[in-house]
């Protein structure tokens, strides 16, 4: 199966995606409705758990999660935490650091709240936080964080793509810059992973939950930790899990595990845990350059059909590094809240968001399996 039949096969597709036969889904920047397969896996799963003891069953996925989500990031399974929520593994990536005080970091104040708070809350400890300047919503460039660091920043923490604007960061190029220069690289990237190629030569962080564009439950996401500096961080919870503890049995010391299982510090969400693998395995499946090539087509379709139709296009002529799946459209003046509720009444699925001025977005991300139909009903409702 790949998207082309997924498209051109309506039967298909409305098996694969049951969602189709009563909506058009364009909010998968948002939480995305489950496929079938993914959905089945956890009805699977829930039913093994009735015939005995639920982890001893299901305790070998783990490993199948840590192999998939490898091949995602292109890194080694070793670098792989099955942590859960996204705002939880920035939270102990955060809380985890040491840090003096005087040392600062650089965040976007813009970003979604779990890139930012747990951030700030380091203020409270002595660290500096430092808010990066932009020209625009999210549009952060390679040459905004290389002039705006110095020789006391320690780390930046930033999204791979903004939730709003849609503007996807170059976060090779920022991320080979600061290595160049040895400050740390932490990177949200629940708006890219499984939708765009996010590759962590350059990364030392990255944390994402599957609920968006993998395809997955909630609840479910992946941390990424460079092995390199897993001895650095060092999680603030402590469990049976992720520190050693043979035969059950508590230690004189504190030992954490020497993988990434030193950051899964008890019983694992093992439902969410199955719905992950097979939502990894489907955009395994569809090849991630291909969904970002068919996303990046919908989005400049979609972007120029607004416009056509008078509505301001945040991030209107991204170029390829800095293209996603995402469309938010503006007009001043308008009821934002008010259309929303008419394409909700009309069987489209979007997002409705604002900004730190007030300003209300009406936001489209669709994602692989949609039809041009799809987009089409979509721009007819505006």
């Amino acid at each position: 199966m790949n998207i082309t039949e997924i498209q051109s096969n309506g039967e298909l597709r409305a098996h694969e995606f049951p969602v189709v036969a009563s909506k058009s889904f364009l909010a998968h920047a948002g939480v995305c409705p489950l496929p079938r397969r993914v959905a089945h896996a956890i009805s699977q799963c829930a039913l093994e758990g009735t015939l005995g003891d639920q982890e001893t069953t299901m305790h070998h996925r783990l490993a199948e999660a840590r192999r998939l989500a490898a091949r995602l990031l292109s890194c080694q399974e070793c670098e792989v935490s099955l942590v859960g929520p996204t705002s939880l593994a920035l939270s102990y990536i955060a809380s985890g650091l040491n840090f003096r005080k005087g040392d600062n970091i650089l965040i976007y104040q813009d970003d979604y709240p779990s890139n930012v708070y747990p951030w700030m809350a380091l203020a409270a400890k002595g660290v500096q936080v430092r808010f990066l300047n932009t020209r625009g919503l999210g549009m952060i460039r390679p040459m905004d964080v290389m002039g705006q660091v110095d020789e006391n920043t320690r780390l930046v923490a930033l999204a791979s793509c903004h939730f709003i604007s849609g503007y996807r960061i170059n976060h090779s190029a920022i991320g080979k810059y600061l290595r160049e220069r040895g400050i740390l690289f932490c990177l949200d990237g629940i708006q890219t992973v499984g939708a765009w190629p996010t590759t962590v030569e350059y990364v030392d962080f990255l944390a994402a939950d599957a609920h968006k564009w993998m395809l997955g439950p909630c609840g479910a996401g992946i941390l990424y930790v460079r092995d390199a500096l897993r001895d650095r961080l060092n999680p603030p919870i402590h469990g049976w899990h992720n520190v050693l503890s043979p035969h059950f049995v508590a230690q004189e010391e504190i030992q954490f595990q020497p993988d990434g299982r030193k950051f899964e510090v008890g019983t694992h969400n093992l439902l969410g845990v199955t719905g992950l693998i097979a939502a990894m395995e489907l955009i395994l499946e569809m090849g991630v350059d291909n969904i970002a090539g068919d996303l990046a087509a919908k989005r400049t379709w979609l972007a120029e059909a607004c416009q056509a139709k008078g509505y301001e296009v945040l991030n209107p002529r991204p170029d390829k590094d800095n293209i996603s799946g995402i469309v938010s459209i503006h007009r001043s003046q308008m009821d934002f809240g008010q259309l929303h509720r008419q394409l909700a009444e009309n069987g489209v699925v979007a997002s409705l968001r604002q900004d730190r001025l007030g300003r209300q977005f009406l936001r489209f991300s669709p994602h692989f399996y949609c039809s041009d139909a799809d987009l089409q009903k979509a721009v007819a409702l505006l």
